[in-house]
């Protein structure tokens, strides 16, 4: 009867909290429905992602020369292109690379920016000045111009491009994360830590390293965005994936963009697909932003 007893109680306390996490999440797209809007497009197209394999109506590199620039029918919802291939399955196949890309140049560029922010932060003093200066040098390149000469040195790959974007995020992160660490050293409760005895790594990682997330996802969600679009605009001048893969900036260039004027589709889905995906991104992390900031709260 214990037993029984004790089970329900955890299964009562189980639906609460799923209770109260869906009524958090009402209440959260109430109070930002284009947060929430730009969430769902983000969930759709990791979906898309993750199941194009299965969904996709056609293998996106099998053409036909008879359906060539193929106008959207019934069969060909976006139509084909210039080598017959099906435009809907390779735009499917394209969300892929565009958003493990993303998800990659975040996890490595926002993450080695997050950390020399935060160690730059807290320490201060000599190291604090050569990180600074290391992210001065990144930041005098414009990012898109640095990621090119980035890949540049080495050949056009999705690896090269990677690790390419991954360099030019460091600097937006470790600044955001710095200043984010500078605030929190100064707060009383690290200047207790500090009296009572604690050591430094004590206080960075149960004290600084916590107050520090919230800035640094909000930044990493963004940074997903502009990596996505880094990536096309890198394809798009020919420096990015190669063309045996699908990819939404690849999708537009090279001799596709000869035929954009009489098959506007060949331009139109991939296009959109980079600004929906942005735009989602974007006004996804400013909802992060309002919620996850104290000061911007407003109950």
């Amino acid at each position: 009867m214990e037993v029984k007893g004790a089970a329900s109680q955890i299964l009562s306390q189980s639906m609460r909290a799923e209770t109260s996490l869906g009524k958090r999440a009402l209440r959260l797209s109430r109070r930002k429905p284009l947060g929430a809007a730009g969430a769902l497009v983000v969930a759709f197209t990791a979906f898309i992602a993750l199941s194009a394999p299965l969904i996709a109506p056609h293998n996106p590199d099998a053409s036909d020369t008879r359906l060539i620039l193929q106008p959207p029918s019934p069969e060909y919802p976006f139509g084909t292109d210039n080598f017959g291939r099906d435009m809907l399955s390779r735009v499917m196949h394209g969300s892929r690379v565009a958003l493990a890309v993303g998800i990659l140049v975040v996890g490595i560029g926002s993450t080695a920016g997050g950390l020399l922010g935060l160690v730059s932060g807290f320490s201060s003093g000599k190291l604090d000045l050569i990180a600074q200066r290391f992210v001065d040098i990144l930041m005098a390149f414009p990012p898109l111009i640095l990621a090119m000469a980035i890949v540049a040195m080495f050949s056009p790959s999705t690896t090269n491009v990677i690790l390419a974007l991954a360099v030019v995020q460091i600097p937006n992160s470790a600044r955001v994360v710095r200043s984010a660490a500078l605030y929190v050293r100064e707060t009383d409760y690290v200047t207790a830590s500090r009296a009572i005895g604690c050591r430094d790594w004590e206080i960075l990682l149960r004290h600084i390293l916590p107050n520090c997330l919230a800035p640094f996802i909000i930044v990493a969600t963004a940074g997903i965005g502009i990596a996505i679009l880094s990536e096309a605009s890198l394809s798009f001048l020919g420096l990015g994936s190669p063309i045996t893969v699908p990819s939404w900036g690849g999708m537009l260039s090279g001799e596709s963009r000869e035929f954009v004027y009489k098959a506007w589709w060949i331009a139109f889905w991939p296009g959109l697909a980079i600004t929906l995906a942005v735009f989602a991104f974007s006004i996804f992390g400013d909802a992060l932003r309002d919620v996850l900031d104290p000061r911007l709260r407003t109950g």
